[in-house]
């Protein structure tokens, strides 16, 4: 196989001259620079691309955990990482672990060995521990809201926005308010949790287990939820939703049932999805796309900070 010393050898030149061309840098002359495409054009070389990495200390390449890819929330964030990656002539490697812990681990091993530059968790199945034992092999972003300032991260505050929601259904006359989330466990999951629990002590209200239900993430769980709140012998008059798709498979279902919303049961949405805007669905807006790229933007740049992005609840006719 030819390497760099042979193609230096055919043409006359030096290594370094090779080198040079092979770059693209300035200050070669016409003339050797010939001699070494022509050298290139009749050996049909390659280069070593794994050697040219290492070289330069980089890989361009930047690896994405993602749970799944199939919902519009991670859809829409691997859009922005991804439009940045282009912008930034980086390539992305996507795990999708569907919250595998030995998958997302895999993605640890492979910034410890420098295949990959850097990594963006948006959701994580791993201890907080465990990742900043790989903060040394290289920038680490996280999609969530940290008090570890060892790990970078771009988040919302679910929070926040959970009690602002929580308080919006009850200014408007609710206090059976129950909500939906993708998986009970995780830190947004957390947040929105302790949201819930300080908003029913503020109001001294009952606290219903079966409020809160999990594992609803598409659209066909709107009927999921439907059928839980059938079996209920207390249910809301209100409902967080945190999908819009999920939201609307429950417009559809109370249209079927002949219940009427927001009269015998309001509806927020989360996302600002088209959809939302179809249906005409209260929702909270995250700029999920705006996110992605600065996921990136802090990777690729190595920032240590913490970045929150703000969202909005946007009234329509679900409430």
């Amino acid at each position: 196989m030819t390497n760099i010393k042979d193609l230096a050898k055919m043409s006359g030149v030096s290594v370094s001259t090779v080198s040079r061309v092979l770059n693209n840098h300035p200050y070669v002359s016409a003339e050797k620079k010939a001699a070494v495409l022509k050298a290139i054009e009749c050996t049909n070389y390659n280069r070593n691309i794994n050697a040219v990495h290492l070289s330069r200390g980089k890989t361009q390449l930047m690896g994405v955990v993602l749970p799944v890819t199939d919902t519009p929330y991670f859809a829409l964030l691997l859009k922005g990482i991804a439009k940045r990656a282009l912008e930034n002539d980086y390539k992305l490697v996507l795990f999708q672990i569907d919250y595998a812990e030995e998958k997302e681990i895999e993605a640890l091993q492979m910034l410890k060995q420098k295949q990959i530059d850097s990594l963006i968790i948006c959701s994580r199945k791993c201890e907080l521990a465990l990742i900043q034992e790989h903060i040394q092999y290289g920038t680490i972003v996280l999609c969530e809201k940290t008090t570890e300032k060892s790990l970078p991260s771009v988040f919302i505050d679910h929070y926040e926005i959970f009690f602002q929601a929580l308080e919006y259904l009850y200014q408007k006359g609710h206090k059976k308010i129950g909500y939906s989330v993708g998986r009970k466990t995780g830190s947004n999951s957390s947040l929105r949790e302790q949201a819930y629990r300080d908003f029913l002590e503020k109001y001294k209200l009952p606290f219903y287990s079966d409020y809160i239900m999990d594992d609803c993430l598409y659209f066909e769980d709107g009927e999921k939820v439907m059928q839980r709140l059938r079996s209920m012998d207390i249910q809301p008059t209100a409902l967080i939703i945190t999908s819009d798709q999920v939201a609307a498979g429950i417009m559809i279902e109370c249209q079927k049932e002949g219940i009427s919303i927001p009269e015998q049961l309001a509806v927020i949405g989360f996302n600002n999805e088209p959809i939302a805007k179809m249906m005409n669905i209260t929702t909270i807006d995250i700029p999920l796309v705006e996110l992605g790229g600065d996921l990136f933007l802090q990777a690729y740049h190595g920032y240590n900070s913490n970045k929150q992005i703000s969202v909005k609840l946007i009234e329509r006719e679900t409430v």
